[in-house]
């Protein structure tokens, strides 16, 4: 007998989705507004050192963990249902990818590294719109809609060095997909948390 075999966890109804919901919210709030209105300045050290920072704390903590909540709760039985498999890979997947995101921004990095980043992150997007409009999640599958459009602007964002005309279109669009998605996510935090704690049908 495997030792995961032998350990036996009660089933719960409350994967912390809301806490990436919340995570990756605030951080393309953050992130939209300056991309989008150059609010408070255009880029430069003294607007990247703190969008780095919040890149790194709550889309990147917040995300990872609970991404590896939930592949712990499915290995362990906590979790059955099969959508959070998706979930788990996703939340997991676009956390370490945060941390990289605010490291970068810290330090300055050349956008054109991250376009292999961005073909494997569309990928995944695509793959969360086919997972949760196939289960009729629709709230979900629309959250993961945004996404992919936020990847196909950050291939874009990739290529300004290269191309400035198309990649300063590509962020302004990248704003305002972060700030649609950020918002649908608030729709979703308070759609789940209220569902959940008040036995609203926000969601369903």
């Amino acid at each position: 007998m495997s030792i995961l075999a032998a350990v036996s966890l009660a089933t719960s109804p409350y994967p912390p989705l809301v806490v990436g919901f919340m995570g990756l919210g605030t951080g393309y709030l953050i992130y939209g507004i300056q991309e989008l209105f150059h609010y408070p300045a255009k880029r430069d050290k003294s607007v990247d050192f703190p969008t780095g920072l919040w890149g790194i704390a709550l889309p990147g903590f917040m995300q990872f963990f609970t991404g590896t909540f939930i592949i712990a709760g499915l290995v362990l039985g906590t979790f059955t249902a099969k959508p959070l498999y998706m979930a788990g890979l996703a939340f997991t997947a676009y956390g370490v990818h945060w941390f990289v995101i605010g490291w970068n921004r810290l330090h300055g990095a050349d956008p054109r590294a991250s376009l292999g980043m961005t073909l494997g992150f569309l990928a995944l997007s695509i793959l969360g719109m086919m997972v949760f409009f196939g289960v009729s999640d629709a709230p979900v599958g629309i959250l993961f809609l945004g996404l992919t459009l936020v990847y196909l602007s950050e291939i874009l964002v990739s290529i300004k060095p290269d191309a400035p005309a198309l990649g300063a279109m590509g962020e302004r669009l990248l704003g305002l997909f972060h700030l649609a998605t950020g918002l649908w996510l608030f729709y979703l935090l308070f759609g789940v948390t209220l569902d959940f704690v008040l036995g609203y049908h926000i969601t369903v």
